[in-house]
């Protein structure tokens, strides 16, 4: 028995929400997001799985280089495109689609005249990248008047549609479409997110950029992948290496922040903020073992974690323990531990073994 935190990655699962986001927008074409190590379940494991994607989007150009030097042919997007003369070179060499988003990437495109495929991006009210609403007939000539350019489209972000009631969302479609009003032609366009997809069918256009949903969770509110028909591609879990039985009145863990007020059946599993388990997780975080939910006590430690067993008395030491995946929703361990789903995937560490099935 191995007392390594494992992450298991299903890969039917990245194929069947894939083919959730193509029955949700059937005439968009799909960007997958892969960016920060594919969410942490392994980049060029994933790409590989998703292989019917018509594009994939990245965060930096290393992923890029990596993904090519392993033989990827596929369309790949850079979404913060460069920001030097050496990555332009970079991204024109390899082949990359870039995502120009400030004057200081047209300045560089002007000066440079390497071939490179480009998507513009307009700010339409998440404030973080994008040209300005009134600038994107300036930028759109610009951009389409340089010989070396191909443009591939205009995209946007959009901030708040994880909450169906946030009037921002439609606020920001309204500005888009208002921005595309201002051009001679009509461009490609791509807007939908996960929660795009999934809430806002309105924003599909031609094409839709799935993050967290492939890898199984909800972008929703108050909602987990199930209620999307989606599948944990990631199960994480570790094994019980000791059992205590506790009395009324004993403290367990670092700090002696939980006091058992019964006499408590306590499990002791193989797992810690050194895995990437979240040291924040609150006292009655859940765990599945032998698929029953049993509570989280104390404080987490490295390499450890404390367990109520109340609620699964036969459970033995070598037993597997899910921390989140199959059993146990991510959405529902962030939630306790005061983080998102997404978190949780890319701090998983180094030291966890990762498999693929």
């Amino acid at each position: 028995m191995s007392r390594r935190a494992v992450a298991t990655i299903n890969t039917a699962a990245l194929t069947h929400n894939f083919s959730v986001v193509r029955q949700c927008a059937p005439k968009a074409r799909v960007m997958a997001m892969v960016k920060s190590n594919a969410y942490g379940h392994g980049l060029q494991e994933v790409v590989e799985t998703l292989k019917d994607a018509d594009a994939f989007g990245l965060a930096h150009l290393d992923e890029a280089v990596q993904l090519r030097d392993a033989g990827c042919e596929a369309e790949l997007t850079l979404m913060s495109g460069f920001y030097d003369v050496s990555e332009l070179k970079a991204a024109s060499a390899h082949n990359l689609q870039v995502v120009v988003h400030e004057p200081t990437q047209l300045k560089l495109l002007e000066n440079n005249p390497l071939p490179v495929k480009v998507w513009m991006k307009v700010d339409t009210g998440m404030h973080r990248l994008g040209f300005a609403h009134d600038e994107v007939a300036r930028i759109y000539q610009s951009l389409k008047a340089l010989p070396h350019v191909q443009l591939q489209g205009v995209m946007t972000h959009l901030a708040c549609a994880d909450d169906v009631n946030d009037a921002h969302t439609k606020e920001q479609l309204s500005v888009y479409a208002n921005c595309m009003q201002q051009l001679p032609d009509i461009p490609v366009k791509s807007v939908a997110n996960s929660a795009g997809i999934l809430a806002w069918p309105e924003s599909h256009a031609d094409w839709v950029r799935p993050g967290i949903m492939l890898y199984g969770c909800s972008p929703m509110m108050g909602l987990t992948g199930v209620e999307h028909k989606l599948k944990p591609a990631m199960t994480l879990s570790a094994r019980i290496i000791a059992i205590s039985d506790c009395d009324s009145g004993d403290a367990i863990g670092y700090g002696a922040t939980y006091t058992c007020d019964a006499p408590t059946r306590v499990a002791i599993v193989s797992v810690g903020y050194g895995d990437g388990y979240p040291r924040h997780a609150a006292t009655g975080t859940p765990v599945s073992i032998r698929g029953t939910l049993c509570p989280l006590l104390g404080r987490v430690s490295m390499d450890m974690i404390a367990v109520d067993l109340s609620n699964m008395e036969e459970a033995a030491v070598g037993d597997k323990v899910v921390l989140w995946g199959e059993g146990c929703p991510a959405e529902m361990v962030a939630e306790h531990a005061n983080t998102i789903a997404y978190e949780l995937f890319c701090n998983m560490t180094q030291r966890v073994r990762v498999e693929y099935a």
